[in-house]
């Protein structure tokens, strides 16, 4: 495989189970910008997402994989692709879901933001609500988490839970990202508390958000909990992420 342009934008996409979406995703992506990269860290999935990413590794030249033995959690999901992609030499390192529900025409708009900032955030609430095919129940679940997020962590962000982020790669490596506790959906919050703490400049853009294309949501009711402890542990502890590594 070629080596890595050293300007190179890797995109770390998490996998299990998403045989249905996986290429067409990463076709949508590495048309965006000569300059990106998909970065696959698939958790053994049964239906052979793991199989199509070595494939479209081999056709494009512009994606890699990690394996990893079975489901570890998503926040260890995107520590491992974040190592890896700046193993690999990455400028800037983005995070977007597998399963549709990030528009990948949207990374212009992150690129062009990250001249400015060293964390972008798509956010789902900047302009009111942009949410395709949620139950109003949902958006005002989400909703309401992140004014919950914000009011116990001071973050600014409309968006505290979005996982389509592009990352500076100082920013990424400036922080500890072994001692991150949180292992789902709660890790979006605790790095960008961390990255907010340490002074890195955060900015968003705005996105629409869609509801996954094909499979079912991997929501469990520890990841729930975890959620709405998090924030707790970060704002009682905030002095010790003030400090960069």
């Amino acid at each position: 495989m070629p080596g890595s342009p050293t300007n190179a934008i890797y995109i770390v996409v998490p996998t299990y189970n998403e045989a249905g979406n996986l290429e067409s995703l990463v076709r949508e992506v590495l048309a965006q910008d000569d300059r990106l990269r998909v970065l696959v860290v698939d958790d053994a999935s049964p239906d052979g997402t793991g199989e199509i990413a070595e494939r479209l590794a081999r056709e494009t030249g512009r994606v890699d994989v990690v394996h990893r033995p079975g489901k570890l959690g998503l926040g260890t999901a995107y520590i491992a692709g974040f190592k890896r992609a700046m193993e690999l030499g990455a400028e800037f390192v983005g995070t977007m879901d597998a399963d549709g529900s990030h528009d990948p025409r949207s990374l212009p708009a992150f690129i062009a933001t990250a001249a400015r900032a060293d964390v972008v955030v798509g956010s789902r609430y900047l302009r009111g609500v942009s949410v395709i095919n949620w139950p109003m129940q949902r958006i005002l679940l989400s909703w309401f988490a992140n004014r919950y997020v914000r009011f116990i962590t001071g973050l600014k962000l409309t968006d505290c839970t979005s996982g389509y982020r592009l990352y500076r790669r100082d920013a990424l490596a400036s922080i500890r990202l072994d001692s991150i506790k949180s292992r789902g959906y709660a890790f979006l919050v605790e790095i960008a508390f961390r990255t907010h703490k340490l002074g890195w400049r955060l900015a968003e853009v705005p996105i629409v958000f869609y509801e996954r294309r094909q499979g079912r949501s991997k929501m469990s009711r520890g990841v729930i909990l975890e959620a709405a402890v998090t924030p707790w542990r970060l704002a009682l502890g905030g002095r010790r992420y003030a400090r960069r590594s």
